[in-house]
């Protein structure tokens, strides 16, 4: 067998597994067949495993060797004889102590759920195991100059550091450490020695335990270490002061050089481009890079032929670099035989990248699979969850009802019937509510429908009735508690009418069983977890759900992959696409610790949390290297402009800094060959012929009309008559929100109702004011009791009510003096002229003087519109005087008008009189009837937004009328709509 001992190294751009198979089967040429399954590989991650055995199938029929992952190395039974306890319950044990933390000093854990914290406070236990750190390292911690905070943090660090880190044999990170440093104290002196050759391939040795064991094997007679990566055109001093620098991307290797010495290539294979490998070597050095910049950059090769197979694209916006993404991916699936792996760290991009392929029916084949949470069941046990505690609100409740794994358990109802039912049932509650929705409300709309209905009601009104009950749970509960509620209500939601939730889709597919799996996980070991609240349950729920992933089963196409950038070590060769490449995307911004500031760290002896970025760079710099490789970035992002990643700006602007290599015109080259994906894409998106923009709409329909016109719609048929074509002719009407908020609309409604109630209760005018002001504030909270289900708002609204009630309950004695109220709310109409409409109306209020004339009362919860505006656009108060004058309103017959008046019930509450005769009076209708006729005799169409208020208005029809494609500028085009031939 040829010498296989000591450090080991394959550069950037090699394809890994095939690399090392191959010098593995080169080494072991002299060797029987069974020789080759003597030999231990140690890995460091299951794709690394994965790729090695294809990388053997690919070598031919061979004996395999023991593949392992390092991470698994374990000191024995005999030194451990128990075995180790779940992560899971290592951290709910974690979440206990860090509650009783919180119930203490709820200031530590502000802005942070226990579950996230006891998270962090996990990853740093499993570093300080790996790293060999202990209680000591924290005592050492000099705290005087740090904020109150940090010592604070610290102080409750040691404790949970005691508890946690008392029994090694625990952990896995702590089973691994002590194997490592058995096999460091042990190897040396022949003790345990491994019965056949030991290899580490792949790793880059960042954790402590991992690095310390590669430096046990690489020591060893027959034992080898074979590092990812690795930059040979580095010079000898770089590396001795390289483990300072964490952002390195080959810092990692410095203590392994120190330890075992320079590393021998372990075949002779050499990169796509040995010039472009120089490149970035360089253009990566550690600060300050200046100077080697200069003294080095001369002495690279020809930067153009170096450069001749990277393509620089910089779209405007995420989304083109999805799209320009997608279409070098097709372009490869269309030529075939070609892999192109995709490199991506941001999930949305990857989202993208995705859907623009499915355009074309193509799927690549995407490594990370889905994660847990954002599947069916993922969601569907998210959104139960996020139920208990909050009140069930109308959008809450069709998200569930719409979701696919409802009611798939039942065999009482169909799921058509149950999709239809639940659309009426959206219809209802958007437009007569409530905002939340009780079992009441199910069981009177299931007495409005048929037996399906009825089955499908009455199940869901048992339940809100239940769904209600877990609303109000807001206080901290034992865990093992909430997961049986989580479980019964989802179970529940999932059986449908009278069914079986095992027979539902809730635990069916793949993904039902792994979340059954981690909900199962949850059970088992919640007994040692907090009381917690609802909010930190649901944290809890999700971050278990996000630990796992699920691969859809189809077929995904065999030339296009998609990875994440620690797997780019593995995948950086053939065709590479490094996407994302922005600050913040590629690097990733540091997550901040909530433990252990920086300087702390050091102290500590634990990693900087600059090594995640060093990490990252080595995935880039491995990726890079790759035989073809596509540089994409936005230039902006839905925020602000974007910052080209630290890498990439690197070797930029080392390129443009050498003309004499040809640095600025291989730049130039780079970005020309982008600029042509990027003028392909947008081709691709732009339509095959040019759109023409909406002229602006002025629909002149047949007729008749419509029958009546609120004297309301007035106003907009003067300022936007398109909104009054839409909503009279077309019938068309704004869908209500999902979620009804307390707005100024609601606010004017509940106004409204609390006069009307006072009016109801017929107080007279010698009615004490103390009496009448306890009158009006009572009915005030019995209205907002009914109308409002928001307490904030009802308590701001009834302060505001209780501020000007003095004044409004002196004016309201003053009217009763003056009349009496005849017309409260009730509907009255005229016929106009022989127009075939009637105007109605439906005034707030319309009093009788004594005289036997009338005031016209409005009521406005904002600002009153002035006399200028009621003689141009706002005609609601003349128009329902004049149609009292006419006999409009029943109660009152023909009847002389003395006054209209506005009753602001904001403000401060003022009665505000305006300005009438009778002479105006008539013009007013005389005005109306004209412009009406107008419309009646196609005279005018229905222009869109004749006359806004304020450029900023935005109507219920804009989308209809498609405003945007046309300005408020231009001219409109009347043109006869419908049939007007009938």
């Amino acid at each position: 067998m040829a010498e296989m001992r000591g450090l080991y190294a394959l550069p950037p751009g090699v394809d890994f597994a095939d690399a090392f198979v191959r010098g593995l089967l080169e080494r072991m040429a002299d060797q029987p067949p069974e020789a080759l399954a003597g030999v231990t590989v140690f890995v460091n991650a299951a794709s690394t495993r994965g790729a090695l055995y294809r990388a053997f199938d690919r070598a031919g029929p061979l004996l395999l060797p023991q593949i392992r992952s390092i991470t698994g190395v374990d000191p024995g039974p005999l030194v451990m004889p128990a075995p180790p306890v779940p992560p899971l319950a290592r951290r709910l044990e974690l979440a206990r102590l860090i509650a009783q933390m919180l119930a203490m000093r709820p200031d530590l854990g502000a802005g942070h759920s226990i579950p996230v914290l006891a998270q962090s406070l996990s990853q740093l236990m499993v570093e300080m195991q790996t790293e060999g750190r202990d209680l000591s390292d924290l005592e050492a911690i000099d705290t005087g100059d740090h904020a109150r905070h940090w010592q604070n943090a610290l102080a409750f660090l040691r404790i949970a550091a005691q508890f946690h880190l008392g029994d090694p044999s625990q952990d896995r990170p702590a089973r691994q450490r002590a194997a490592a440093q058995a096999a460091a104290r042990d190897w040396p002196q022949g003790i345990d020695l491994p019965q056949g050759p030991v290899i580490v391939a792949g790793s880059t040795g960042s954790h402590g335990a991992t690095r310390l064991y590669m430096q046990a094997v690489a020591a060893l007679p027959n034992g080898a270490v074979v590092l990812p990566g690795f930059d040979f055109d580095q010079p000898a001093p770089v590396w001795d002061g390289l483990e300072r620098a964490d952002d390195h991307p080959q810092a990692r290797f410095a203590p392994l050089i120190a330890e075992a010495g320079y590393p021998q290539r372990w075949t002779a294979v050499r990169p796509p481009s040995e010039g472009r490998n120089r490149l970035i070597s360089l253009a990566l050095r550690p600060a300050p890079v200046t100077d080697q910049w200069i003294a080095e950059g001369p002495a690279l090769p020809d930067l153009i032929a170096a450069t001749a197979d990277l393509t620089l694209i910089e779209a405007d916006q995420p989304g083109q670099e999805a799209e320009t993404i997608a279409l070098i991916m097709r372009d490869a699936a269309e030529r075939g035989g070609e892999q192109v792996t995709l490199i991506a760290a941001d999930s949305g991009l990857i989202r993208r990248v995705t859907a623009a392929l499915d355009r074309w029916h193509i799927r690549p084949d995407d490594s990370a699979g889905r994660p847990l949470p954002l599947t069916a069941p993922g969601l569907f046990l998210r959104q139960v969850a996020a139920l208990f505690g909050q009140p069930l609100t109308i959008d809450r409740l069709l998200i569930l009802l719409k979701h696919p794994l409802t009611a798939t358990g039942s065999t009482a109802i169909g799921r058509n019937d149950m999709l239809r039912e639940t659309r009426e049932l959206e219809l209802q509650l958007r437009r007569n509510g409530p905002a939340f929705p009780d079992a009441a409300t199910l069981a009177d709309w299931a007495t409005k429908g048929d037996g399906t209905r009825k089955i499908w009601a009455e199940w869901l009104a048992a339940m809100l009735s239940r769904i209600t009950a877990v609303a109000r749970d807001r206080a901290p509960r034992p865990l093992p508690h909430r997961l049986a509620d989580l479980l019964g209500l989802a179970q529940a939601l999932a059986a449908g009418p009278d069914g079986d939730a095992e027979r539902s889709q809730l635990w069916q597919d793949k993904a039902g069983q792994m979340a059954r799996a981690v909900l199962d996980h949850l059970v088992e070991h919640a007994a040692l977890g907090p009381d917690i609240g609802p909010g930190d349950f649901s944290a809890l729920l999700v971050t278990e759900l996000q630990a796992k992933a699920v691969r859809d089963d189809v077929e995904a196409h065999h030339c296009l992959r998609i990875h994440g950038p620690r797997e780019a070590r593995l995948h950086g060769h053939g065709t590479v696409i490094l996407s994302g490449l922005n600050e913040g995307g590629w690097p990733q911004a540091l997550s901040p610790d909530p433990w252990l500031s920086r300087q702390m760290r050091a102290a500590a002896g634990l990693p900087l949390p600059e090594r995640q970025i060093g990490l990252a760079a080595h995935d880039f710099q491995q990726a890079v290297a790759a035989d073809r490789v596509y540089l994409t970035r936005a230039k902006r992002d839905a925020e602000a402009e974007t910052i080209p990643s630290r890498w990439l700006n690197r070797m930029l602007n080392l390129m443009g800094g050498l003309p004499d290599r040809g640095g600025p015109e291989a730049l130039a080259r780079m970005r020309a060959r982008g600029a042509e994906w990027l003028a392909l894409a947008q081709a691709v998106a732009r339509p095959p012929a040019p759109v023409p923009p909406a002229a602006r709409p002025s629909p002149i329909p047949p007729l008749p009309l419509f029958p009546d016109l609120p004297v309301t719609d007035v106003s907009l048929l003067i300022r936007d008559p398109y909104a009054v074509y839409a909503k009279r002719v077309l019938g068309l009407r704004a869908l209500p929100p999902l979620r009804p908020q307390p707005d100024a609309s609601l606010r004017g409604q509940t106004l409204h109702a609390i006069v009307e109630a006072l009016l109801h209760s017929r107080p007279t005018p010698d009615t004490p004011p103390e009496v009448l002001r306890d009158r009006f504030l009572a009915l005030t909270d019995r209205v907002l009791a009914d109308e409002v289900p928001w307490p904030a708002a009802r308590a701001f609204w009834s302060a505001r009510i209780a501020r000007i009630a003095d004044r409004i309950v002196a004016d309201e004695l003053t009217r009763l003096a003056e009349g009496r109220p005849m017309v409260v709310e009730h509907r009255g109409k005229v016929p106009v002229a022989d127009l075939g409409i009637t105007l109605t109306a439906k005034p707030d209020r319309i009093d009788l003087l004594t005289d036997n004339r009338v005031v016209v009362y409005d009521y406005k919860s904002g600002t009153p519109p002035t006399d200028a505006m009621i003689r141009h656009f706002d005609k609601q108060l003349m128009l329902e005087a004049a149609m009292a004058r006419r006999g409009g309103f029943d109660a009152l017959g023909p009847v002389d008008v003395a006054g209209l008046r506005y009753i602001q019930l904001g403000g401060e509450g003022k009665t505000h009189p305006r300005e009438h005769d009778d002479l105006v009076e008539a013009e007013t209708w005389d005005g109306f009837v004209r412009l009406l006729r107008s419309y009646v005799t196609g005279e005018a169409g229905f222009t869109a937004m004749r006359a806004p208020q304020s450029t900023s208005y935005a109507g219920d029809y804009d989308h209809l009328a498609r405003y945007g494609e046309w300005a408020l500028t231009d001219a409109a085009a009347p043109r006869k709509v419908g049939d007007h031939h009938g």
